[in-house]
Formats: structure tokens, sequence, C-alpha cells
């Protein structure tokens, strides 16, 4: 039997921006340049065919404010003004723990307190170094480890004491600062001195023998942890950062230095996986263009976002839904231009997350164990569908389209510009699918 008897037939299909599908009229019996490759699909196994159908591509932005915040990989702290989606401000609300039990601070008549220094791990960034105004308050309420906590979600500060010390507030944020604590060079961390009188308190109720610090759960219902945020004012467009902290670090604790009969001596107030933390996140679009895509998804088409504990980006291709039944998917790749310039601060993460609904009317996200990866010479992701476009062919899930998010959506400051199916650059989204049929 020859090539032109054989049930098989070829098709190379390419979504556009607008997404016209174009079927290639491809001869057999002419010989021409496979562009896909011939370890891909043989020339010769193509038949005649030709069809054209019009799709439609929509995109738009929707906020989801009900991020779990709580023992994050890292801990969220500064604001920062971006002039297209306005500012951002994160703050920390997170325990302390005892490094031992019922500690003895000896007779403190003879005690000294040279410091007490609350210290952060950095471990990352986004946007720009420089001061920041710090401040740090004792929590009035209980929180625990084993519940949920939301990015919007608060907790009542104790007094409106502000623990720092008088005149340090202002303190340069650069993750790159080289760190010395006695003669030791350690990784780079924030160093926040806070009142001595503040560690006099501490070790007068440790030596008081009421029991608060026998143990940690004494000690938690006692103290119940801190509040760290930024008190910025307004900051000029472009300005501010966002800076990630490591709290389960052994270098992230807090250290009262003190001398006690001339004894230099420390303690420690440790922070690890049993203390309970989360981040507060405030983000105000309301004065640029992304809070009138937010609310009217027709402008989505020119441009969309996604930006952490924010908006998601989406994609809807309902295109893929006449695809043949019979189809075998060998390629599908989906092109998303953003709109970057390289010494822009505010970068475009190197991966998106990308998930779909399970259902229709749902808000549940369901991993489509894919990512979007970021290419600076392009200046767009690019993303592997070809399992997604299979499973909707097979009828094994909905084709509810794609949700886009900072692949650190609930413990990062990442926003992303995406090109529209109608914008106005010149790279647009783009679908290329590569398909058999049986």
């Amino acid at each position: 039997m020859n090539n032109h008897s054989t049930a098989m037939w070829r098709k190379g299909f390419t979504l556009t921006a607008t997404f016209l599908l174009i079927v290639f009229v491809i001869f057999s019996c002419k010989k021409k340049e496979n562009p896909l490759g011939q370890s891909v699909i043989d020339p010769n196994e193509l038949l005649s065919s030709a069809g054209t159908d019009t799709f439609s591509l929509t995109t738009y932005s929707y906020f989801d404010d009900s991020v779990v915040s709580d023992n994050a990989p890292f801990a969220l702290l500064g604001s920062y003004n971006d002039s297209k989606f306005g500012t951002f401000n994160s703050e920390i609300y997170t325990q302390i723990r005892l490094s031992g039990n019922a500690p003895d601070f000896g007779d403190l008549s003879t005690v000294i307190i040279d410091s007490i220094i609350l210290g952060l791990e950095y471990i990352g960034s986004y946007g720009e170094n420089g001061v920041q105004t710090i401040e740090v308050f004792e929590i009035g309420e209980d929180f625990y480890v084993d519940s949920t906590y939301y990015s919007f979600e608060t907790l009542m500060d104790k007094t409106g004491t502000d623990l720092v010390a008088t005149g340090m507030n202002n303190i340069n944020l650069d993750r790159e600062n080289i760190t010395v604590i006695g003669s030791d060079t350690v990784d780079a961390q924030i160093r926040i001195p806070l009142d001595t009188n503040f560690a006099r308190l501490l070790m007068v109720e440790a030596n008081s023998g009421s029991g608060n610090f026998i143990d940690n759960d004494a000690f938690l219902s006692y103290f119940k942890g801190f509040h760290i945020k930024t008190n910025n004012g307004i900051q000029a467009s472009g300005a501010g950062g966002i800076f990630y902290f490591n709290l389960n670090d052994p270098l992230s604790k807090m250290t009262i230095y003190y001398r006690l009969a001339g004894e230099a001596k420390t303690f420690d107030f440790i922070i690890n996986t049993n203390a309970a933390d989360f981040n507060h996140v405030d983000i105000d679009n309301s004065m640029t263009n992304i809070e009138s895509v937010l609310n009217n998804n027709a402008i989505g088409q020119v441009e969309f976002y996604t930006q952490s504990f924010g908006s998601r980006a989406r994609v809807l291709f309902n295109g893929i839904n006449h695809l043949p039944k019979t189809a075998v998917i060998h390629k599908a790749v989906l092109e998303l231009p953003v709109s970057y310039q390289s010494n822009d601060e505010l970068h475009p993460g190197v991966n998106i997350s990308i998930a779909t609904f399970i259902e229709s009317g749902s808000t549940n996200l369901f991993s489509v164990n894919t990512l979007g990866e970021y290419n600076d010479f392009t200046k767009k992701y690019e993303i592997d569908l070809r399992s997604y476009v299979q499973a909707v062919i097979n009828g094994d899930i909905e084709n509810h389209g794609l949700v886009l998010s900072p692949i650190l959506h609930h413990t990062s400051a990442i926003r992303i510009v995406f090109n529209g199916p109608d914008s106005g650059n010149k790279a647009k989204p783009k679908l290329t699918i590569l398909y058999t049929e049986f």
C-alpha cells in the first residue's frame, strides 16, 4: 500500500493572537522543506487537505484576595510604588520562641544590656534597595501554627508602642550588604535594634517566678509575637522594594546582648517551623489602569496582568474544543509576550504557574502540571500545553482556559504585564498546535 492510501491525516495548526486556525496545504507529490523538521513529521505522510475556521482568544484579569499566606517559604517586608500597578505593602506577623526553657539571667542589678537585635536573614528582593522606615509592635492576640491565615488578615497590636530603639527606624534594606556579628561575617540579614528597656522587661519577667518562661507554651501565652511593618508614607513613583526573609534560618532570631558582672553573655529568642507566621499584604490598584481591567474584562484584550497576592491572568481559547476527537497532540506551545524593559527593577518572574478551574463556576484551581518559562531575549513566556490540550480532546477535563500567576503568588511581590491580542505592540499571544488525526 502506498502513502496516498494510508488512513492517516497529518496536519499542522497555528492559532495566532486572533486565533485564526490555518491548515497548511501540503501535497505529498511536491518536495518541500518541512519547517517542523523531518524528525517531527514526514512530508510523504501528509495528505492533501485544506480548511479554515476562526477562533477567539479572550484575555483578562481578576482580583483574588483569598491568598493563604501563613508559614510561607518567605516572609515579605517593605513597600513600593509602581507607576503601572500602584502601591504594594507587606507586613510580617510572627511568633518568637525560647531557645531554652526557664532562663536565669542572674542578679539583674549587675546586668548591663548592650543591645537587643531582631535579625532576619535575606533570601531575595523585588524592586529597589534603599532606606525604609521600620516599626515593630508586640502582638496583642493569640495566633496558631496550625491555623490558616490569609493575606488580608491582621492581628491586634497590644499597645501602640513601637519597640524599635529611638532614632533607629530608618534602615537601609539591601540583601547584598555585608553582615558582621562579632567577628563573624554571616549571610546578609536585616538587623533591627530594639529598645533595651524592652529587653530588661523580658529579663525581669523571666526571673520573677511567674512561670511565663518555664516553657514555650507558657511564653507564647505571655508574649504573642511581633508585628513588623514599614511606615514609609507616600513614596515617589518607582521608589521602594519588597524584601524576602527566611524566618526558619537559625540566623533569624532576636538576641539580647548583655553583661552579667562584667561577663559578656547572650540569649536568643528563635523563629522556626514551630512558630506561627503570616504576611499581611495591601495592594492599591485604584489609581491605575489595572483597576479598569479588573472591572472590565473587555479591556484585557489590549493588555492583561497578574500580580502576587492580587490579580490573576486568564487566557481562554475555546477553539481547541473543535479539534478532532481522534487527534493525537504532538506539540502545543502557548507564547505570551510581556511588556518589560531589561533595566526595569520590577522584572517578570523566571516562571509562572499554570492552572485551570476544575469545573464551570468553581473557584478551585487545578494545576496543569506545567510552568511558563520566561525568555529575556524574546521577552515572552513559553508554555508547553500538550498534555492539557490532549486531556481536553480526550474528555478527561473540561476546557475552562488557563489561570496564570507568578510561581510564588503567595510569597513574592512579582507583577507581570502581558500583551493582549489587540495590543499595539508587534508581539502578540500565539498558540501553536501540531497533531496527527487517525
